[in-house]
């Protein structure tokens, strides 16, 4: 595991609510995600296990097949004690800009303010005649799939985008960044150990995105298995058969610093929203 500890710091202009440095390794420029203090009441652990979840979230999507933000577990020794932390390399460069969808959204209707309801996402998709507009619809829709089979539940529009290229002026969907929130992290191990069957199913069905549809937050699985929405629908064809959960529960098993209760956690809640994906693409004719 790398040691960022005595990696020459920058000052950081990162967004976000997580503890956070920029760090300079081995000639390439990392965002170092810190495990945060829990913010919630009458919990026994001192850190959430955020970390754990950005690389695994990061490297489903990488197995899936889309190009994502690389992702480095280490570690970081901190006032004597040594914390895990991800380190998410910067994608970005002096030619290559990021640009948050929230940034074309402020941009595209003036006299609209858009939030994240699916009807505004894809009006102002829509509208915009910078982007390839259906090309981006579909990485959207292929992004809300993977972000649906990992429950990332903080895929707001500050944490997906475009990369521009100074030069050609070429915009295209950026590499997936910023998965955090999937996985459940505020969930310690020792709660995982007490889980129920009953409770792992619910946990991996009532699991909700940042994304709304008319005002309420979407129900992944409830979404998905209504087949109410075209694009959607033509995402699951497109993506379920990339979804190899041998090499995912393979990669999830050589994690050597997670622990085995949450390595099968992982496996198991993951597998549970497969099931419902499976049953979805066969019926709409995947």
């Amino acid at each position: 595991m790398i040691d960022f500890t005595n990696a020459i710091e920058e000052f950081n202009n990162y967004k976000g609510s997580e503890k956070k440095k920029t760090l300079i390794y081995d000639n390439k420029k990392y965002l170092v995600k810190f495990p945060d203090p829990v913010r919630e009441k009458n919990k026994n652990i001192s850190y959430i296990n955020n970390a754990f979840s950005e690389y695994v979230g990061s490297n489903i999507f990488k197995i899936v097949g889309f190009e994502t933000q690389n992702t480095v577990l280490g570690k970081y020794f901190y006032n004597g004690k040594e914390k895990i932390v991800c380190a998410c390399e910067d994608f970005t460069d002096d030619e290559n800009i990021l640009y948050e969808f929230e940034s074309l959204a402020l941009s595209t209707n003036p006299d609209k303010k858009i939030e994240t309801d699916i009807e505004d996402i894809m009006e102002v998709l829509d509208e915009n005649k910078m982007i390839h507009q259906e090309e981006i619809k579909e990485k959207f829709w292929d992004m809300f799939i993977i972000d649906s089979l990992i429950g990332n539940t903080d895929r707001h529009n500050g944490n997906w985008g475009f990369i521009l290229n100074r030069n050609t002026k070429e915009i295209k969907f950026s590499p997936i960044y910023d998965c955090g929130s999937c996985l459940n992290p505020m969930l310690e191990d020792e709660e995982l150990e007490r889980i129920t069957e009953i409770e792992l199913k619910n946990l991996a069905i009532n699991c909700y995105s940042c994304i709304k549809e008319n005002g309420k937050k979407i129900n992944y699985m409830t979404f998905i298995k209504e087949m109410k929405n075209e694009e959607c629908n033509s995402a699951i064809k497109r993506i379920f058969d990339k979804i190899d959960m041998e090499k995912i529960n393979n990669f999830i098993d050589s994690i050597e610093c997670l622990s085995n209760v949450r390595k099968e956690f992982y496996k198991n809640i993951i597998e549970k929203r497969y099931l419902i994906l499976e049953k979805t693409n066969k019926q709409i004719g995947g």
